[in-house]
């Protein structure tokens, strides 16, 4: 297998949770790679300040990119699409560019008109499936990719070129599970795995928001239970605005299936038919466990 070697200089776009933990996650587990990063002064400042990135650029891409091997992006859907145009003139010869945003259509869609199938630059469409409900570098950690499948867009064969055999092999160093699929069967299942329970989350949120009484309750009476069931809750809506806008068929379909679910079981309130739901869903939490 081709060495990780080969992969020698990375440029982070994007130093947020996700480009930070990836940053500190090379710092951790690879030798000899050189990491840039780029964003914001003041935030790229702070990933620096953590020790995460070797050099800290912001403004123009083009010293940003000079002479990376790989070009990571992990910035928001819609700036990532915004930028990637000037990424693909930019980058170095025989680059891979990655990026690491939660839906995969629309960006490689954009990405095979930029990266033709003649062109030196190499495109390889990811999303590590990891995260917290808080973002920022102040919260990156470099094991946030540990035992996480990491989604590859593509077919396993595309591994055989040496600078994607190379980067696979870093993700498996930072402890991540390549898992290769396609763009459009990427975004149906964290459609429902993923974003539904964001959403749900944000529903049961809001709703028991606007049925506070002037005393706090109920929420002066819930458990942890209810913490556990909303932590999805406290991720920003600037995080997933995008990733709504460009998964909104697949979410709108699955919002129908599941309102029809909560449907059928209001109608069976009053049965003991609820069983079977139950025992399904104890299912797929020992299942999520075990994974």
């Amino acid at each position: 297998m081709p060495s990780a070697h080969l992969i020698n200089r990375v440029t982070i776009l994007g130093t947020g949770l996700i480009g930070g933990s990836f940053a500190h996650a090379l710092r951790k587990y690879t030798t000899d790679i050189h990491v840039t990063g780029w964003d914001r002064p003041e935030v790229v400042r702070e990933a620096q300040s953590s020790g995460a990135i070797d050099l800290s650029a912001s403004g123009e891409l083009a010293p940003a990119l000079e002479n990376a091997d790989v070009v990571y992006i992990a910035l928001p859907i819609g700036a990532t699409l915004d930028l990637l145009p000037e990424i693909a003139r930019l980058a170095a010869p025989n680059a891979l560019i990655t990026d690491a945003c939660s839906t995969k259509v629309r960006i490689t869609e954009e990405a095979a008109d930029l990266f033709p199938d003649d062109s030196t630059k190499l495109f390889l469409g990811g999303h590590p499936m990891a995260g917290r409900e808080q973002s920022g570098i102040a919260h990156a950690d470099a094991d946030l990719f540990r035992n996480n499948t990491y989604a590859l867009i593509g077919a396993s064969s595309d591994s055989h070129d040496p600078r994607i055999s190379a980067f696979v092999k870093i993700l498996e160093k930072i402890g991540g599970r390549p898992l290769w699929l396609g763009a459009q069967q990427h975004d149906y299942a964290v459609g429902l795995a993923s974003h539904l329970p964001q959403l749900a989350a944000v529903a049961l949120g809001s709703f028991l928001y606007d049925h506070l009484d002037e005393n706090g309750l109920p929420i002066t009476l819930a458990g942890p239970g209810l913490r556990d069931s909303l932590r999805l809750a406290g991720s920003p809506y600037s995080t997933w605005r995008d990733i709504i806008l460009t998964n909104k068929e697949v979410l709108s379909a699955a919002l129908d299936l599941f309102a029809r679910r909560l449907d059928d079981l209001r109608e069976r309130l009053a049965s003991r038919d609820l069983r079977a739901d139950f025992d399904a869903a104890n299912e797929l939490y020992k299942l999520l466990r075990g994974l």
